[in-house]
């Protein structure tokens, strides 16, 4: 029931997170959301920021596990990229509480150390392209002019931008939307 109740409490606050106005999340605001009091909460989680530490291994575990089945069964670098940009846009679009996570707006009122573990997040992403592109540069024989890690950082700016466009939209404008042609513009420098 212990593992059962925590990821109630990380469905919750994942749910409170998809409130696009709501500025700071409370433990009394989640507590009264889930009918338990906060002392509950507490025998679930240590403090607030492990509850959003919950939240940033639950996105971990989901993207990082789908990246590398997109790894093992793509063999095409460009179709790795094309592939897990979807994936990253996608998550967002379907988990729009989580998008508030990984973009760091619904840590501004939390520690420190949670934004830097979402960096770390960010970090890992764009090494995992940075791969897939240099394997791309590296089949079509390109491998003294472009730098895999300035496109890699190109994807994940557009990629941060597109969530953020999202979250400050209140959810209105979809990360996918467009994107199809966006990629055809974008697959022309890799």
């Amino acid at each position: 029931m212990s593992g059962e109740r925590r990821n109630q409490i990380l469905q919750a606050l994942a749910s409170i997170l998809e409130q696009p106005m709501l500025a700071k999340t409370t433990t009394a605001y989640l507590a009264e959301k889930l009918n338990l009091s906060e002392a509950a909460l507490y025998r679930h989680f240590a403090s607030k920021a492990q509850m959003f530490e919950g939240l940033i291994e639950f996105i971990e575990e989901t993207l990082f596990t789908r990246m590398n089945r997109i790894i093992e069964e793509q063999p095409q670098p460009l179709n790795q990229i094309e592939s897990i940009l979807t994936l990253l846009l996608a998550f967002a679009e379907k988990n729009p509480g989580m998008t508030r996570v990984l973009i760091g707006d619904a840590l501004v009122h939390e520690n420190d150390r949670l934004q830097v573990r979402v960096n770390q997040v960010h970090d890992r992403i764009e090494a995992t392209l940075r791969q897939a592109i240099r394997l791309r540069f590296t089949e079509l024989n390109q491998l003294t002019t472009p730098q895999p890690s300035i496109h890699a950082n190109t994807l994940m700016c557009i990629i941060i931008g597109r969530w953020h466009q999202f979250a400050k939209t209140g959810f209105k404008r979809r990360p996918l939307e467009g994107w199809d042609e966006q990629w055809r513009q974008l697959n022309r420098i890799l």
